[in-house]
């Protein structure tokens, strides 16, 4: 718990005074920046004059580029092991100090580690040099100078919100939101054209294939929805073509695709258009939920806890219990089996059906 055993007050801590420069380590996926954006918010509000840099990668400065957000820039961190991972090899010592010495020289007056349980992250956020440090801590991480403590199962939008209020932010709201431009329309119409029928959009994929439900079924509860009047959707990176293509053989009314087409900014967009998005546990899932799309997705029981939407009225989670591969059978979180087989093939496709049903009459009434 957070109080004075800690050095933690048990309610938020006041706002430090003089903060012009606040850096918060965020590395990972699009899906975790959304996650976390309502505890980016909770300081955004308590520092309203500060410089607030998330410390990310090139998808970040991708999704935030002309948007309004918490942040005012982004600055990509090094490939780090345990910090940010790629597929290129990790930077060297002798880059990575050399990065760390560019942030110390941006004089930042508050650092905050939103990034895990701070076995490597914290080492780096120490080396930044900033005035204060905040951050979760494991029992053998380092610790900032103000520290809650990292336990598991434990969902990452209140994990965020807590060492918000350590560094003073008060928490103001629990839902992301992501703002949707003009230019975000604009994108997704020159993809997918603007239409009067109520929009289905299916996203099969996910960064860990383990989180993909299996596709032709998904085709079938998108089968179901056009059957009701649903103009339906299904989109994909440029990795994903069969997926789209196994989701496709589960209907049998051809819907649209968009495969590899969508850039960031019309994926929003387009998100925003839809009446419902169909999937997965995954970025775009993310995304749909902050832009105010009501959205089905199927869970693996690992990640209810921590990245599942914490609210119903729009969102419906399918979980699967067992979260074992299709193939051998091992569960999420005894490991990487290699299969990159479903892990949440044992959810019944008529629970699916039931949710998508029902929240889809119930978006349909929507002013």
């Amino acid at each position: 718990m957070i109080g004075p055993a800690l050095g933690l007050p048990a309610e938020p801590a006041p706002p430090l005074p003089d903060v012009r420069r606040i850096a918060v380590l965020r590395a990972n996926g699009l899906g975790d920046y959304v996650v976390a954006e309502p505890a980016l918010a909770a300081l955004r509000h308590a520092y309203p004059d500060a410089e607030i840099t998330l410390l990310g990668a090139g998808h970040h400065a991708a999704l935030l580029a002309g948007r309004r957000s918490p942040v005012d820039r982004v600055v990509t961190v090094p490939l780090m092991t345990g910090v940010r991972v790629g597929p290129d090899p990790d930077a060297s010592e002798e880059e990575v100090e050399a990065w760390c010495a560019e942030q110390r020289a941006h004089g930042y007056d508050l650092a905050v580690q939103m990034h895990g349980g701070g076995r490597n992250s914290n080492g780096l956020l120490l080396r930044l040099g900033a005035r204060v440090t905040v951050g979760t801590a494991t029992p053998d991480a380092p610790r900032p100078d103000r520290w809650v403590p990292y336990w598991p199962y434990q969902h990452d939008t209140i994990r965020w919100l807590e060492v918000a209020a350590a560094a003073g932010g008060t928490p103001r709201r629990v839902e992301p939101r992501v703002e949707v431009r003009d230019e975000d329309l604009a994108a997704s119409h020159a993809v997918v054209p603007p239409g009067d029928t109520p929009l289905l959009v299916v996203h099969p994929g996910a960064t860990d294939a383990r989180r993909c439900y299996p596709e032709e079924r998904l085709g079938v509860v998108a089968q179901d929805l056009a059957d009701r009047g649903a103009r339906v959707v299904v989109a994909g990176g440029p990795t994903e073509a069969e997926r789209v293509e196994r989701v496709v053989a589960g209907m049998r009314t051809a819907p649209e695709t968009a495969v590899g087409t969508l850039d960031l900014p019309a994926l929003i967009g387009l998100l925003s258009r839809a009446t419902l998005m169909l999937g997965n546990d995954s970025g775009p899932r993310h995304l749909a939920g902050a832009v105010g799309t009501p959205t089905v997705a199927v869970f693996t029981y690992a990640n209810l806890a921590d990245v599942a939407p914490l609210t119903r009225v729009w969102h419906r989670v399918l979980v699967s219990w067992h979260g074992g591969c299709r193939v051998c059978g091992r569960r999420v979180l005894d490991g990487w089996c290699g299969h990159e087989e479903s892990a949440t093939h044992d959810v019944d496709v008529a629970d699916v059906r039931e949710a998508a049903l029902d929240l889809w009459e119930q978006a349909m009434l929507r002013p």
